[in-house]
């Protein structure tokens, strides 16, 4: 096997896992997990607040774009939260999320990425192969800017919904079953 490849089969790989690991928390009922659900909040909130960064200083279409993304996003994850099931049981915390929004909000994503990322890579627009941060061009595009600013406000709201509708005083406790 060619040692150039290896890097780019295990980016794949990784890559592979963290978007199967994020489809299966799409669907089925999920354990509440505050620590590692304010861990998800605070790795978006970081990579939105770089992005809208980059934003500002790229000009005014890419700030319209994140703020119109995260607007959708907040909307999205509103009504994403009001189609969650929430339940205490014995083995613990749970919601349920509605399946179809967030595997829209992540399909959407992954399909703008792969969209762009073969769009780059068949030098299309003449600038891939010039470009020493060939990273950066998938911020000079409005439109992927908006789409990942409507993940980030969907997710980040989302789950700070999960996590106030979550907490133990506001769920009610079930009645322990009494066997007669």
């Amino acid at each position: 096997m060619d040692p150039k490849l290896i890097t780019p089969i295990l980016l794949a790989a990784l890559v592979t896992w963290a978007i199967v690991r994020r489809l299966r928390r799409t669907f089925g009922r999920q354990p509440v997990q505050p620590g590692r659900i304010w861990f998800r909040i605070g790795v978006l909130t970081l990579a939105g607040g770089l992005l809208a960064a980059t934003s500002v200083m790229r000009g005014a279409g890419m700030l319209e774009a994140l703020i119109g993304g995260l607007a959708c996003g907040t909307a999205l994850a509103y009504v994403g939260l009001r189609h969650t099931r929430f339940e205490v049981t014995p083995e613990g915390r749970f919601y349920t999320p509605h399946t179809y929004i967030g595997l829209a909000v992540t399909l959407l994503f992954l399909g703008r990425l792969v969209y762009r990322f073969l769009y780059l890579s068949s030098g299309a627009n003449g600038s891939f192969g010039s470009d020493p941060n060939a990273a950066a061009a998938y911020q000079r595009s409005p439109l992927t800017v908006g789409i990942f600013a409507v993940l980030v406000g969907y997710y980040v709201l989302f789950y700070a919904g999960v996590l106030f509708r979550t907490r133990a005083a506001e769920l009610p406790v079930p009645n322990p079953v009494s066997p007669e």
